[in-house]
């Protein structure tokens, strides 16, 4: 057997990061993974660098922003920028890798040694089974809506369950000579929500915890936030009545994600894998959850949509009860494997290796007091007033609606974390400024308050910072400039 470890990323599709009784949220959604992160390192501090699939997760396998990689919506896939991806590296490293789930990226089949897809409509292919195959045309039937009802099939069926099954079955085929890589990606709890029993019944609407927030707040959060909601009771005339019971769903499709993750380390512990496997597992973004009377996601840099849960447990990593004070990022896992592999960072990475936060090492702590996102396609904000058919942007009244449209992600706008402050600014010199300490869903804008201009004047400089620091760097200088950088890409001196 390889001494060399393994490697298997655990992403969700759109899990919100304090749904979880660990983060003190009052319902048990996640026993096993709160323990799972409680056996290494966990953040509660990590951020996605853009609340969408592809774009996060093109960082993900990248360690660059959006900004730099120009995958910057769900549809920018083949114009995605870099010089060598995590599977490369992995590659020639000698590790066999595989795909398992949801891909929303560049990946294609052929560079992988295994590839099992799934999405939200299930798989494909005359492979499944026949009740595979009903369940997935029932997926696509809900139209992305909420499901009063318990889904029609056995677990069995839901791609939780078959994402497993598909990793199990390749690991076992796998003869030991060769350390491997799996990204096991469902695609819950993305919409549409949907859960069999008994998780359909595990958290009744009744009995959830009340949203910090409604409707009612749309009006101070602007005009994205408002046209969200617009389009989505223009799409489904019963928008209100789901979300009690999309967020029951979402409570149950976040417990069968846990029990089939369960599932999965059980039996890396019976095959003796467990303790050479390092299991980092994230959600690519969040999700509203009933948040600002919305759900999906959509708008802005909410702290709901940006914030992500993010654990890493493997070997060398000692248990920590308490989560890590550090800020970090969806781009700093492919930076952090090439350092545990002892592979050079590709030219152009942009995020941070994470290794000395996780085996305990000295690392500069001024490197991790901050996070950076971003968001948008740039151009200008669209309105409600622009010359711009709903229809022409996949709006269908009666049948579904795109949260992520031309109007939520017009413009430009980025932000910074620092401590208890957030600032997010746009191209049109608009800032919000939070104390999330007081107002953690951002109601209270105190950017341009005379007593605040002081933490304001910092944290415009921590975002220019950042904004400079992700300015992409390809090409590197052709000729006699020699393009200098931190083996871990660190910004910040070690003192």
């Amino acid at each position: 057997m390889t001494e060399r470890p393994n490697f298997i990323i655990i992403m969700t599709d759109q899990q919100r990061a304090d749904i979880c009784r660990r983060e003190g949220f009052p319902l048990d959604t996640t026993p096993f993974l709160d323990d799972l992160a409680r056996q290494g390192i966990w953040f509660n501090r990590a951020y996605t660098t853009m609340p969408a699939c592809l774009p996060a997760r093109v960082s993900m396998l990248t360690g660059r922003y959006p900004s730099a990689t120009r995958a910057r919506t769900n549809h920018n896939s083949e114009d995605a920028t870099y010089s060598s991806d995590l599977i490369e590296v992995l590659g020639r490293r000698g590790y066999k890798t595989a795909l398992c789930g949801k891909n929303h990226s560049p990946l294609t089949p052929d560079r992988l040694d295994y590839y099992f897809p799934l999405g939200h409509g299930g798989g494909r292919g005359d492979e499944r089974s026949d009740d595979e195959k009903a369940f997935d045309d029932y997926l696509i039937s809900l139209n992305h809506r909420a499901d009063f009802n318990p889904a029609p099939f056995p677990v069995e069926t839901q791609c939780q369950w078959r994402a497993v099954t598909a990793s199990i079955n390749w690991i076992k085929s796998l003869d030991g000579a060769q350390p491997f890589f799996l990204w096991l990606s469902f695609p819950e709890p993305h919409n549409p929500y949907q859960a069999p029993e008994p998780y359909f019944s595990m958290h009744p609407p009744e009995s959830l915890p009340p949203n910090a927030t409604d409707a009612s707040d749309l009006e101070g959060k602007g005009f994205k936030f408002q046209w969200s909601r617009h389009i989505g009771e223009i799409a489904f005339s019963d928008y209100a009545e789901q979300l009690p019971r999309a967020r029951s769903n979402y409570m149950g499709m976040i417990r069968l994600i846990d029990d089939q993750v369960r599932r999965l380390v059980s039996f890396l512990e019976d095959i003796n894998l467990r303790q050479n496997t390092h299991l980092i597992f994230l959600s690519d973004h969040g999700d509203f959850v009933g948040e600002y009377g919305l759900v999906r996601k959509g708008p802005e840099l909410p702290e709901v949509l940006i914030r992500i849960p993010f654990s890493w447990a493997g070997p060398g990593i000692a248990p920590s009860p308490e989560p890590h004070d550090a800020f970090i990022s969806i781009a700093d896992i492919m930076p952090t494997i090439c350092d545990m592999i002892d592979a050079p960072l590709p030219d152009g990475a942009q995020g941070r290796s994470l290794k000395p936060l996780l085996l305990g090492e000295d690392y500069p702590k001024e490197e991790f007091v901050s996070a950076y996102a971003e968001h948008g396609f740039g151009g200008l904000h669209y309105s409600a007033d622009d010359e711009f058919d709903p229809a022409e942007d996949g709006l269908t009244a009666g049948v579904a609606f795109d949260e992520l449209n031309g109007w939520s992600q017009s413009g430009a706008m980025r932000m910074a974390r620092r401590g208890d402050w957030k600032l997010v600014f746009d191209m049109q010199g608009n800032g919000q400024l939070y104390d999330l300490s007081q107002d953690p869903l951002e109601l209270d804008n105190l950017f341009d308050k005379p007593e605040k201009a002081v933490i304001q004047r910092d944290m415009l400089a921590e975002l220019l910072a950042w904004t400079l620091r992700v300015q992409d760097p390809l090409p590197h200088p052709r000729r006699r400039y020699k393009f200098k950088s931190d083996p871990r890409n660190y910004w910040s001196p070690y003192r």
